[in-house]
């Protein structure tokens, strides 16, 4: 595992970037942990019996593994984001929920970007 790097910091209006440089970076770690940011978490697991839905507890090594494997990309993601913005994260459990609310929050669409650069230049 590579982990000499720093990971890249998100700086407002530069989302775009920095979504390809935590990606590389993630990969660059681990394939498997960015696949959790693009697909969601795997677990945890529930089961159907006679209607009723209950959740699994994790027993088996490979369960735990994977449980391990989930808390990386959510980790990495919130080391990359500016410490004013930590805790209107922090709330968020999953590393695609996660990446979404960064996306919607510093990359927004033209008429967002727009403003957050009026809103600088005052």
């Amino acid at each position: 595992m590579v982990a000499a790097s720093k990971v890249p910091m998100l700086k407002p209006g530069e989302f775009e970037i920095w979504r390809t440089r935590i990606e590389q970076y993630i990969q660059m770690i681990d394939y498997v942990v960015w696949e959790v940011i693009e697909n969601g978490p795997t677990l945890p697991k529930t089961q159907v019996v006679e209607g009723v839905t209950t959740v699994m507890p994790i027993t088996f090594v490979k369960d735990k593994a994977q449980r391990r494997l989930e808390v990386k990309p959510r980790s990495t993601l919130m080391m990359g984001i500016p410490n004013e913005n930590q805790l209107k994260f922090n709330s968020i459990k999953h590393a695609k929920q996660l990446m979404e609310a960064i996306e919607k929050r510093f990359g927004g669409n033209a008429a967002t970007k727009k403003t957050q650069r009026n809103l600088l230049k005052q």
